[in-house]
């Protein structure tokens, strides 16, 4: 598997990176499969300099905050506009109600526009499906809206990566043996932090040493956040290898 950092601030754009949206590629039936992991606010932009948006194979959307769905919008015009014609729908693995959601956010003439370009399958806790090459396993997570990290299996190689959640000793279970393991990192430890809703650099290396990940990469930081902060919380839980992502970053599995 490859993974491509496309996008991987935190809640919104940084004048450094789109919000999140990640690519994973692996050889299937000749070519290459490509399955992206979100596709949060302004990653449409950055994701063209890495492939043609119409070679996009699926796409499995954590949850429906801006951050993470919103550039589905810009995809849909793509995919119903472009002059070489309407592409086969694609599959997009995300939480009910999603298709109208999105829908909605578009703003099309037409009842639940979405479905047009899009097939939309429902993520549920303890989800396993087959995706090209790709087995995806899901698993829902502490958030203010339904949200789910995904488990992705690829020719015994394992990427997990955890979408957006507050603090959850289970998700280290999922997480198990992962080769890689993308968490995000939004707080920090100094700070007085709401329940439920991000982990800090602490709480992502303690996930990350209990599940014996191979690899962390923290992602999912703010702007405003400083990340030497964030990293100084990591190093408190952590011993391992790891990588305070950036856009354009790739990783090999």
């Amino acid at each position: 598997m490859r993974l491509t950092i496309v996008g991987c601030s935190g809640s919104f754009p940084g004048p450094e990176s789109a919000a999140s949206c990640y690519l994973v590629e692996a050889p299937f039936e000749g070519r290459t499969f490509r399955l992206l992991l979100d596709l949060g606010s302004g990653a449409l932009g950055p994701l063209q300099d890495v492939i043609d948006l119409r070679d996009i194979d699926a796409i499995s959307l954590s949850h429906l905050h801006a951050d993470h769905c919103f550039d589905m919008s810009g995809l849909y015009v793509v995919r119903k506009y472009h002059p070489s014609g309407p592409p086969p729908k694609i599959p997009v693995y995300a939480p009910p109600g999603s298709d109208w959601q999105l829908s909605n956010a578009y703003g099309t003439t037409a009842p639940n526009g979405m479905t047009l370009p899009f097939e939309f399958h429902e993520l549920a806790d303890g989800l396993e499906t087959t995706i090209g090459p790709f087995t995806l396993k899901a698993r829902r997570t502490p958030h203010p809206v339904e949200a789910y990290a995904v488990r992705i299996e690829h020719e015994g190689s394992v990427l997990v990566y955890s979408g957006d959640t507050g603090p959850d000793d289970d998700l280290a279970d999922f997480a198990s043996g992962a080769d890689v393991f993308l968490c995000e990192a939004s707080f920090v430890e100094s700070a007085e932090n709401p329940p439920d809703l991000h982990l800090t650099g602490a709480d992502a290396g303690r996930l990350a040493t209990k599940a014996q990940s191979a690899r962390l990469l923290l992602t999912h930081i703010p702007p405003w956040t400083d990340r030497a902060e964030v990293e100084a919380d990591l190093l408190t839980t952590y011993t391992g290898d790891y990588t305070l992502v950036r856009s354009g970053d790739v990783v090999e599995l």
